[in-house]
């Protein structure tokens, strides 16, 4: 009678488990209908040397204009992200290849990116300038650049890519190539080179931080928008980025962010 009784009772308990665990697995199920849904995260990729665009804070965390737009859009439309520092050149890849989901890196839109990856609506003009140190008589603008100067300008962007043709024409002895501007504008300071080719709001921010050491000659060269980036097709996220873009405008977000990095509002008088 105790052994039946055992066996029933194994049988009982054994249904009691099997039970539960069913149970336990509609919980977690995303057909069920209590579940919540799951926010969707992105990599937004950037290259923290690009200020006041894109840089670190005092504890080395990612910051910037870049940053604080990507985090407004984000809440507009409904999904986190999470930052990622990488060397400029890298970026285009990272989406290419599915390990990034976004680039925000005050990255103009130009033919040959537009063939890798999909930009955004634009949310920036800008364009590039000369840079001297405040103390040079001799350089008034690009026009005036010799033969016998070095110029430098940060890797994969459009400063890099006029040094380079300045160099190919014969205007300049040297195109300096270097992974980020914080080090070009070292090496003018030091005297290593004799003027950096730099988008225009990274050459006042620098201006501004290092008041009376450094000045931009000559007119302003190219005229270039930028814009954030995702993969090759994928629509639904840039319908995201462009009506969180559209919306942060519209109720006066962008213009806090504008004022907060000192850059200025393209849309403004729209």
């Amino acid at each position: 009678m105790k052994k039946k009784m055992a066996v029933k009772l194994a049988v009982l308990g054994l249904c009691a488990v099997v039970a539960l665990a069913f149970t336990a697995c509609g919980s977690s199920s995303s057909g069920n209908k209590n579940s919540k849904k799951t926010t969707k995260t992105y990599t937004v990729v950037t290259e923290p040397t690009f200020p006041p665009y894109d840089t670190t804070d005092k504890d080395g965390n990612l910051t910037g204009f870049d940053m604080d737009m990507v985090k407004a859009i984000a809440k507009d439309q409904g999904f986190k992200v999470k930052f990622k520092s990488m060397e400029f050149q890298s970026l285009i890849p990272a989406i290419q290849s599915g390990n990034a989901d976004i680039i925000a890196a005050g990255m103009n839109v130009d033919k040959d990116r537009s063939k890798k990856v999909d930009f955004s609506n634009t949310y920036c003009d800008a364009g590039l300038v000369v840079m001297v140190k405040k103390d040079n008589a001799t350089i008034k603008g690009e026009e005036s650049l010799t033969k016998d100067m070095k110029v430098a300008s940060q890797t994969g962007t459009s400063g890099a890519t006029e040094c380079k043709n300045l160099q190919k024409k014969g205007q300049i002895k040297q195109a300096v190539i270097l992974d980020g501007f914080d080090t070009c504008i070292m090496q003018l300071q030091n005297g290593d080179v004799n003027a950096v080719i730099i988008d225009k709001p990274v050459a006042q921010n620098y201006m501004q931080k290092h008041s009376g050491k450094f000045k931009t000659v000559g007119k302003t060269l190219d005229a270039e928008s930028y814009a954030m980036a995702v993969k090759k097709g994928n629509t639904a996220l840039k319908k995201q980025l462009n009506d969180g873009l559209k919306n942060i405008v519209k109720n006066g977000k962008f213009q806090k962010i504008c004022d907060k990095w000192g850059v200025g509002n393209k849309f403004a008088s729209k």
